[in-house]
């Protein structure tokens, strides 16, 4: 049986899939073309374990079952029991993977995104592909998945170490035969029952070259890593293969049901937002803070704080992390948040600026290793320095527009906005007010309904672009505060010399 004769129930309409594997769960949703959810599912991935040396590993064999179980319990919830599904796409965690063997069972834990262990062999990739990188705008960081690979292409040829470091088969079986699979790529093995191709964006951070179309043959063979390992690369999108029997079987997806190519969680999360459009960007204020977009060239970036991921239709997504965000009212105990803020809003802009960094060094909208949190002048109560926090990351939101803008990038209003801080009225104004633009808040920007949104380019609607118009919500429009401008532009203007005296912002 195949999708197209299969007869759905009555009342159900098509809908699409999108699957995220998180750090410690999966998350399905199930979205018809009105961007309506029909059906989620969920299921628990066991933590991540930390090993000596910086490592971070899970176990790789409970990925396709934790993803089964989650898509058993959405399609079990739908009207036709999951024959109304027409295509199915996984995003993961960014540089997360696993070497598996000839029949895709791993060899060896799988190696998450934060993993530290090919540190040195990165800064070794970082100066064999230096002129690769730089046309690119990328750099090789501690964590990249380049060098782990490489590593443990090292491991595979040499003797075991004292520690049992759980991979014995990696060295026990024929290496020639060894294939890296992100996430994404074990996961669509399973769904077709055969190997599929990676995606270029979960394939960035493993090395590959989104602009030229391949792996880097300057940098692979000098650290060691069979080009045999390494999957053919399509764009996201493209169809991978269709659902095989047995994964019809294993989840209620329907047989002969398109499986299509995702992105990284980040860029699925970007395109929940509808920011798919060159000009377009979303400012997402999680834990840390995010800024991602859309170009229609790549734009390099000479200070190392963008880089971008390749966009679906060829174009280019541009975007830096911060090393602050929601992570600036951690202190502060979410039954008091509500009160702060009708307090802070009745109050009005703060008197003293705050950068409410709480770690050490940034990494965005500007890169220092020194860079530490700062006041200047103190707040008077703790109203006051609650609305100076707020204040602060908004200033940095406002730095890393400015600092796209500083490399010839247009950043189009009104600026989409995501993740739990777009949950506050008040801070959304504060943010629309520094920035002298307005916000547009989206509900459900999520990495599940971003990979549906993929899932439905070329299946239930022609394009992404199309996509996005007909299944993302408009949100809300949130307008800057006339009566503030002046105050915050002021305190603004006071943040940003700061970080220049301090030698942080040094770009001329």
């Amino acid at each position: 049986m195949t999708a197209s004769d299969t007869t759905t129930a009555p009342h159900a309409v098509p809908v699409v899939v999108g699957l995220d594997v998180a750090t410690a769960a999966v998350r399905v949703v199930c979205v018809d073309a009105r961007g309506r959810v029909a059906a989620a599912g969920g299921a628990d991935l066991p933590q991540p374990v930390r090993t000596p040396g910086g490592g971070r590993e899970q176990d790789a064999g409970t990925w396709w079952p934790a993803a089964a179980e989650a898509l058993r319990q959405a399609t079990s919830r739908l009207p036709g029991r999951g024959a109304e599904v027409r295509a199915i796409t996984v995003s993961a965690t960014s540089g997360t993977f696993v070497l598996a063997d000839s029949a895709g069972e791993p060899v060896c834990p799988g190696s998450m995104y934060d993993d530290r262990r090919g540190a040195d062999l990165n800064a070794e990739a970082r100066l064999l592909g230096a002129d690769r990188w730089k046309r690119l705008g990328l750099s090789v960081g501690p964590t990249a998945a380049l060098g782990r690979v490489a590593r443990l292409a090292r491991l595979s040829r040499g003797p075991a170490p004292a520690a049992d470091d759980g991979c014995d088969r990696l060295r026990s079986g024929d290496a020639g035969s060894f294939r890296v699979l992100h996430t994404p790529d074990l996961l669509g093995r399973h769904l077709t029952g055969a190997p599929v191709a990676a995606d270029w964006s979960h394939a960035l951070k493993t090395g590959y070259d989104p602009g030229a179309g391949e792996w880097p043959a300057e940098v692979l063979p000098a650290l060691g890593v069979p080009d045999t390992w390494l999957p053919a690369v399509r764009a996201p999108g493209s169809e991978a293969g269709v659902v095989c029997r047995r994964a019809a079987d294993e989840t209620g997806l329907p047989e002969g049901c398109s499986v299509r190519l995702g992105m990284t969680d980040g860029c699925a999360g970007q395109i929940a937002t509808g920011a798919v459009l060159p000009g377009r960007f979303v400012g997402v204020l999680g834990t840390t803070y995010v800024l991602k977009g859309v170009t229609r060239d790549l734009v390099t970036d000479p200070w190392g704080a963008m880089y971008s991921h390749r966009h679906p239709d060829g174009w280019w997504l541009p975007g830096g992390a911060s090393n602050t965000g929601g992570e600036a009212l951690a202190g502060t105990p979410a039954d008091r948040l509500a009160a702060l803020d009708a307090a802070a809003s009745a109050r009005g802009p703060a008197a003293c600026v705050h950068y409410p960094l709480r770690r050490e060094g940034e990494r965005y909208p500007f890169v220092s290793g020194a860079a530490r949190g700062f006041r200047l002048g103190a707040p008077r109560d703790d109203v006051e320095g609650h609305r100076a926090a707020l204040e602060g990351v908004a200033f940095l939101e406002r730095l890393a527009v400015d600092h796209a803008r500083a490399l010839g990038i247009a950043v189009d209003a009104p600026l989409h906005t995501a993740g739990g801080g777009s949950r506050s009225a008040l801070w959304n104004r504060v943010r629309a007010t520094a920035l002298d633009m307005p916000l547009r808040t989206v509900p459900r920007a999520e990495t599940a309904f971003g990979a549906a949104l993929i899932a439905a380019a070329g299946t239930l609607h022609a394009s992404l672009a199309d996509a996005t118009d007909a299944m993302v919500e408009p949100g809300q429009v949130v307008e800057p505060v006339p009566a503030e401008r002046e105050a915050l532009q002021d305190s603004y203007g006071r943040f940003t010399a700061e970080l220049r005296a301090r030698g942080w912002l040094d770009r001329d």
